[in-house]
Formats: C-alpha cells, structure tokens, sequence
C-alpha cells in the first residue's frame, strides 16, 4: 500500500536581497522534508517564491512553525497551506503554449478567457517584456502550458486558437508539450 503525500505549499514575497533561497531551503532540509516542485523569480525589486514541499505531516508543522521566524528574518511575507497530491481524474494531454505581440494592456486576459470558455485549465504560465532588436518596441511574451482534455478535437482547437491570436495581432504556437 503506497502512502498518500502530504504537502505544504509555501509562498515568500519580500524586497529581494542574496540569501533568500537559501534560507527557505535550509529551512525545508532542517526538517527533513524535500522540494518538489519551485517557481522563485525577482519581480521588480521584489522576489517571490512558491515552494511545493513534501514531507510527513509532522515535520510539515515544524516548517509552519518555523515560517513565522524565518518571515522575521528574510522581512518578507511567508504564507502557507496543506494541500496533497494533485487529482489525476481527468485525461489531459499537455501542450504548451507561446505568444509574442507588441506590448499593449489585456493580452493575458483574453488567453485566459479563450481556454477558460473551453473548460481548458491553464497550469503554468510566465510573462515577460522586451525591447525589440533594432527598433527598440516593447514586446510582451507569453508561455504557458494547459492541460487539453483528451476527447477535444486537436485540429479544430488549434485553428480556433491561431484565428482568435490573429484577429488580436498576436504571433502564437499551440504544440504538444516535449518531454
């Protein structure tokens, strides 16, 4: 009989300075738990980190009861939640998902609403901005991956999505999800 894991999401956001990663990992490591899963980025002068870290449930509470001193430390917000494995009822295929368009207000919005009118859930998805070569324009880039529900006609979906991505201007690729 296989045990179920038990998790604790972990989110840090706080003025970025060296030493940060760190000191959440130790924090993590200490108790004897491990890091599955990370997203940490600086977002202006700003750092943020979600953390998936799996362990038994008592050395979890060590880590809960550990955040609010490490939250003094770091000067940082730390926030955190139990939550256990992700639900695997549906067959989805991975695809992923990249766009490049002159930077302009709502570009995520309208992705988010396409998939969202699809029942198609959005499981990552990173943003970022750019001086165009040459002529310096502000460009927005997008990647992001969905799980596509596995009886939704591929081809119809994918020339649905490039129609809705060329009437707003947007360069995109829908494509399996490698490796």
């Amino acid at each position: 009989m296989t045990r179920q894991k038990t998790y604790l999401v972990i989110s840090a956001l706080g003025e970025d300075h060296p030493g940060i990663v760190n000191q959440l990992s130790k924090v993590v490591l200490d108790q004897g738990c491990n890091i599955e899963d990370s997203r940490m980025t600086v977002l202006g002068g700003e750092f943020a980190a979600m953390l998936l870290v799996e362990g038994k449930w008592n050395t979890l509470a060590k880590i809960e009861n550990a955040l609010p001193e490490l939250e003094r430390q770091l000067g940082m917000t730390i926030i955190c939640k139990r939550t256990g494995e992700r639900a695997t009822g549906r067959n989805l295929l991975p695809y992923a998902i990249d766009v490049v368009s002159m930077d302009h207000p709502g570009i995520v919005n309208n992705l988010a609403g396409f998939f969202a009118e699809r029942d198609i859930n959005i499981e990552d998805l990173s943003t970022s901005t750019y001086a165009a070569a040459h002529t310096g324009t502000p460009m927005f880039a997008v990647h992001m991956t969905v799980g596509i529900p596995a009886d939704l006609h591929i081809a119809a979906l994918r020339e649905d999505f490039m129609d809705y991505c060329d009437a707003l201007n947007l360069d995109a690729v829908l494509e399996p999800l490698k490796g």
